[in-house]
C-alpha cells in the first residue's frame, strides 16, 4: 500500500521483451536505499515488483500494459514510491497501486506558478469522483477541485490544481493536452459503493 507521495523521479533506461513480459530498467534521481529484491514499488502509480536492483528493474505483464498509459519506453520519466510501513504518516491517501484506467489530459494551464489540470476519465470511474476527494494521477495523490457532470457519454471529467511544490518533485508539469496518465480512484470510495450496492441488493 502507498500514500501517493512521490519519493523521486526516474528515467526509463531500458525496455525489452523477455519471455512474454516487458522488462524495464530505471535510473532513479537518487539511490533507493534499503530496497530489497522482490519489494513492491509504485512506478507511475502501478505496483510493481523489483526483479533487479543494479540496475533497478521491473517486469510488466500483459495485464499491466493493458491497464496503464503507454509510457514505458526508453527516455520516459516516471514517479517512484516505496510501500508504506505501518509506522509511516499517511500524508496523501490510501493508494493500492492497482491502476483503474487511463485518463486523457484535456487542459494543462499554468496560473501563478500552479498548474490547472483537466482530465477525462473512463465513465465507470465517474462515480468515485467527489469534489475535494482524492485521485491518484501517475501515482501522485491529488485533490479534486471540480467534478464535471456525468452525461452518460462514456467519460467523466475532473479538474485538479497542482501546487508549485508538487510540480517541482514530480513530472506532472510536463503534461500536455492529449497525454495519457494512470489513474486510481479512492479506495474508500470503492468500499462505500460496494457496501451501498450490497445493501440495495438485500
Amino acid at each position: 500500500m502507498f500514500s501517493g507521495l512521490v519519493e523521486q523521479r526516474a528515467r526509463v533506461s531500458g525496455a525489452e521483451v523477455e519471455s512474454g513480459l516487458r522488462r524495464i530498467t530505471l535510473v532513479p534521481e537518487r539511490p533507493l536505499t534499503e530496497l530489497a529484491l522482490g519489494e513492491s514499488v509504485a512506478v507511475n502509480g502501478a505496483c510493481l515488483t523489483a526483479v533487479s536492483l543494479d540496475p533497478l528493474g521491473f517486469e510488466l505483464s500483459e495485464e499491466t500494459l493493458a491497464r496503464t498509459a503507454p509510457r514505458w519506453e526508453v527516455g520516459q520519466q516516471v514517479h517512484l514510491e516505496r510501500s508504506l510501513r505501518l509506522s509511516d504518516r499517511l500524508g496523501g491517501h490510501l493508494v493500492l497501486g492497482h491502476v483503474d484506467g487511463v485518463a486523457e489530459v484535456l487542459e494543462a494551464t499554468r496560473s501563478e506558478g500552479a498548474l490547472q489540470l483537466t482530465l477525462r476519465l473512463p465513465a465507470q470511474l465517474g462515480r468515485y469522483l467527489v469534489p475535494k476527494g482524492s485521485l491518484a494521477v501517475d501515482g501522485v495523490s491529488l485533490t479534486l477541485a471540480e467534478v464535471g457532470p456525468q452525461p452518460g457519454l462514456g467519460w467523466a471529467d475532473c479538474r485538479l490544481w497542482i501546487i508549485p511544490h508538487t510540480l517541482q518533485v514530480t513530472a506532472l508539469g510536463e503534461l500536455r493536452p492529449g497525454d495519457l496518465v494512470n489513474v486510481e480512484a479512492d479506495y474508500l470510495a470503492k468500499i462505500v459503493e460496494r457496501l451501498r450496492s450490497a445493501g440495495e441488493g438485500a
